[in-house]
C-alpha cells in the first residue's frame, strides 16, 4: 500500500503551524508535506519535525505573493531574477529540512501572454532543475485545474509532461494531484499508469468539494489498489479540506484499510 503524508496546510488547521506536527504524529502519520516553510526558520520547523519522529516529503518553492492571489511566478519574465532567488532559498530549506524534493507552480498567465510564459517557464525550470541536481534534490512540475485558479498556466498532465520533457532535465518530475487532474481530465488510473516514471510525487483530495477520500465521485478504493499492483514507492499527499474536523474525517484511512 502507498505511503501517506499529512499535507499540514490544509489539515488541522483549527491550530497553529507548529502544533500540526504533533497533531499528525497523534494521527499516525509518519511524513507530513506543506506549501510553505519561510514564514519560519528551518531549526524552529526542524525541531518540530524531529519532536515527533516525522519526515518532511515536499514542500514549495517560494510563489511570490500568495496573500495577494499570486500562484506562482516561474511563467513571468519579469521575475526571472526573483524566481531565482527563490530557488536558493527553497535549496536552504530544504537541506536544513532533509526535505528531497521541491514543487514549482507555474503562474497565473493571461491568455494572450502564453508564449513568453512558455518559454519563461522551461527557461526557469532548467534552472532550478540544475541547482537542485547540485543538491541532490528532486524538482516537481504540478498541473492546477483552471476551476479553482483560473488562469493557471499549466493544467494538464499532458503539458506539464511535454514541458518536462523540452526541459530534459533528469530529475524534474511530474507532481500528479489526483483532485486536479479528475477535473481537467479524468482518465486518473490510465494516465498514472502511462506516466508512472515521470510521476515524482502524487497528492489527494475528493471532488467535488475537495474533501477527503469517499467524500465525491472518485473511487479511491479502486486507485489505491492499482497504485499499489503498479508498485509506486512515492508519497501521497493528503492536500484536502477536511469535511468536518481532521480528525473525524480520517476515517477513510481504516475504510479503505490503510494502516500509517
Amino acid at each position: 500500500m502507498p505511503k501517506f503524508a499529512a499535507n499540514l496546510t490544509m489539515l488541522f488547521t483549527e491550530l497553529p503551524f507548529l502544533e500540526r506536527f504533533a497533531a499528525a504524529a497523534q494521527a499516525g502519520f509518519k511524513a507530513v508535506e506543506f506549501l510553505f516553510p519561510y514564514d519560519h526558520e528551518p531549526v524552529t520547523i526542524h525541531a518540530a519535525l524531529q519532536a515527533n519522529h516525522l519526515s518532511l516529503v515536499l514542500h514549495n518553492l517560494p510563489a511570490g505573493n500568495w496573500a495577494g492571489g499570486e500562484r506562482g511566478i516561474a511563467c513571468a519574465p519579469e521575475r526571472i531574477s526573483e524566481f531565482r532567488e527563490g530557488v536558493a532559498k527553497a535549496i536552504s530549506y530544504a537541506q536544513a529540512l532533509n526535505c528531497p524534493q521541491l514543487n514549482c507552480l507555474a503562474g497565473i498567465v493571461a491568455p494572450e501572454n502564453a508564449t513568453i510564459a512558455h518559454t519563461t517557464l522551461v527557461e526557469n525550470l532548467g534552472f532550478a532543475a540544475a541547482a537542485l541536481q547540485k543538491a541532490g534534490l528532486i524538482l516537481l512540475l504540478e498541473p492546477v485545474n483552471t476551476q479553482d485558479i483560473p488562469g493557471f498556466f499549466v493544467n494538464r498532465s499532458a503539458q506539464a509532461l511535454a514541458i518536462i520533457n523540452e526541459v530534459s532535465a533528469p530529475n524534474l518530475k511530474l507532481q500528479y494531484d489526483i483532485y486536479h487532474a479528475q477535473i481537467m481530465e479524468g482518465n486518473l488510473s490510465r494516465t498514472i499508469e502511462t506516466n508512472l516514471a515521470a510521476i515524482g510525487h502524487i497528492q489527494l483530495a475528493d471532488n467535488p468539494g475537495r474533501h477527503e477520500p469517499g467524500t465525491g465521485e472518485i473511487n479511491y478504493h479502486y486507485l489505491f489498489k492499482k497504485l499499489d499492483t503498479l508498485g509506486y514507492a512515492g508519497w501521497i499527499g493528503c492536500e484536502y479540506k477536511p469535511k468536518s474536523t481532521t480528525q473525524a474525517g480520517l476515517g477513510w484511512l481504516a475504510a479503505h484499510h490503510i494502516t500509517l
